[in-house]
């Protein structure tokens, strides 16, 4: 990075038209991330078009713009009505909507806006400092890294699972077997229900998280009188205070949080969804008081949202030095700066080509998560007071919105079945004490795990020495990241033991 590039990228971005598209894209953004099963994905193709009349660096700020805002607004709908307005916003329900219930909605709101931002902020500052190593890193990660990845957070069941233990891994293989509906995409071959081509492609997760969260909430509400809080509701400058004072005095979770979004978001295939659980699963292990976890700590909805936009950050590397998209969001990015005659690769950071458009569309980002932190902070007062709203208006509302939002993900009538049986799932799990987390964890790693494991097993020949032999293959990442796996399992148990035997 020159000077001259990167100041000449700020005076790209201070121009009243490109200012003008990053605030509209972040708060289109914002607003398509808080409608259930809508998501970043789907506000992108649908401005994608809309783009062809802008310059290169204007629509690509504007998609930026959109995917930022949609990852902080997805936290809007968890927080206020149990619902993962976006997938990657799921673990934020497991804190955030406890504290709606308490009455603290402006608190846990003003926990995303503030984390949300701050690691947006401090993710995209290092990528601009730090992108030539990161690219190394990323050029270091291969599909037995992306399946140990997996597998890291199939195994942070160990960690979050409260009360029965055999409850948790039961639920755990329970969302594993969903998975295996439909065809295993590495080698095309089909089982279970694959002869119907509804379930040709399996059982698709964002429903089955609607359905887990949103409807199965909705059931429980429907003898609840009032509105979603169960305590009185204080919506004032207090608790927006509070919710940055909250956010501000833990900056470790807020660090650590967004460089887990990062590095798992800079992994082709892991996503925001996998680091929004990763990091979560990580401050609940960290933490002094796990059993706190769940029940309104706010804690986990800093972890949560600050994972969020960091994965951005992380996701725009193999994206636009590879052309490699680490999600459907970045696949579509993509392809808007091939429409607009832009190649990703190592173009995107030389002097002489695109370096410039680069640092524009980072610092756009910079911008933008100000922008979030803004919007957040002055619309706390405003959204809190739909915890307030009579269930009897809130609940059609929300299943109407989820029903056309999963319809419109993928045209398919067996998405509707899906939310419907998953909605009463999710209410008899919550009733009896299985761990819905776990299940979850299942559910959206276990496609992503069978499909690296294959073909990293297709790379070595069918050895497994792939996974924890550096010097065979040259994969240190793949050794440490097997450690790691080991130490998260093992640790507690080898921890305990050496506990009792001092306690002799």
């Amino acid at each position: 990075m020159t000077v001259e590039t990167f100041v000449g990228a700020i005076f790209a971005l201070l121009t009243l038209e490109t200012m003008f598209w990053l605030l509209a894209g972040v708060l289109v953004g914002i607003v398509v991330g808080g409608l259930p099963g809508l998501g970043p994905p789907l506000g992108m193709a649908i401005i994608l078009p809309l783009t062809i009349p802008l310059n290169a660096a204007d629509a690509i700020i504007l998609l930026v713009g959109v995917y930022s805002g949609s990852m902080y607004g997805g936290s809007i709908a968890a927080i206020l009505i149990n619902t993962p307005g976006v997938s990657s916003s799921a673990a934020t329900m497991f804190d955030g909507y406890p504290m709606s219930k308490q009455g603290r909605a402006a608190t846990a709101l003003s926990i995303s806006a503030t984390a949300s931002a701050f690691a947006g902020l401090f993710t995209i500052a290092a990528l601009i400092l730090f992108s030539p190593v990161l690219i190394e890193l990323v050029l270091r990660v291969g599909t037995p890294e992306r399946f140990l990845v997996a597998l890291l957070g199939l195994s942070m069941i160990t960690v979050i699972t409260r009360g029965s233990f055999a409850k948790g891994l039961l639920a755990g293989f329970a969302g594993l077997l969903v998975t295996t509906v439909g065809s295993a995409q590495p080698i095309a071959v089909t089982r279970r229900y694959a002869d119907s081509l509804l379930l040709f492609d399996g059982i698709d997760f964002v429903a089955v998280l609607i359905g887990l969260f949103a409807i199965a909430e909705m059931m429980k509400l429907a003898g609840q009188k009032g509105g979603i809080a169960e305590s009185d509701v204080v919506i004032d400058r207090a608790g927006i205070k509070e919710g940055i004072v909250e956010t501000v005095k833990r900056p470790v979770t807020v660090f650590k949080s967004g460089m887990i979004g990062m590095i798992v978001g800079a992994i082709p295939g892991a996503g925001a969804t996998v680091s929004n659980f990763v990091a979560y699963s990580e401050a609940v292990r960290a933490s002094p008081d796990p059993e706190t976890f769940g029940s309104g700590n706010p804690v986990g909805v800093v972890a949560s949202e600050a994972s969020n936009n960091g994965t951005v950050a992380g996701s725009l590397v193999p994206a636009i030095s590879f052309g490699i998209p680490g999600s459907s969001s970045t696949a579509v990015l993509i392809g808007g700066l091939l429409m607009h005659g832009l190649q990703p690769g190592p173009s995107m950071f030389q002097v002489d080509g695109e370096l410039g458009l680069t640092y524009t569309m980072l610092l756009a980002l910079l911008v933008g998560n100000v922008v979030i932190l803004i919007f957040g902070l002055s619309a706390v007062t405003r959204l809190g007071y739909l915890t307030k709203i009579d269930t009897d208006y809130i609940i059609p509302m929300v299943i109407v919105l989820s029903f056309l939002g999963t319809y419109a993900l993928r045209i398919n009538p067996m998405d509707i079945i899906t939310i419907i049986l998953f909605g009463i799932i999710g209410f008899y799990m919550v009733r009896y004490n299985y761990s819905v987390i776990a299940f979850v964890l299942g559910v959206v790693l276990g496609d992503i795990a069978e499909g690296n494991l294959y073909t990293a097993l297709q790379i070595s020949g069918g050895t497994y020495d792939i996974f924890y032999n550096p010097f065979a293959y040259d994969r240190p990442l793949s050794f440490l990241l097997t450690v790691t796996i080991i130490l998260l399992l093992f640790g507690p148990l080898v921890k305990g033991q050496i506990n009792r035997l001092r306690g002799k």
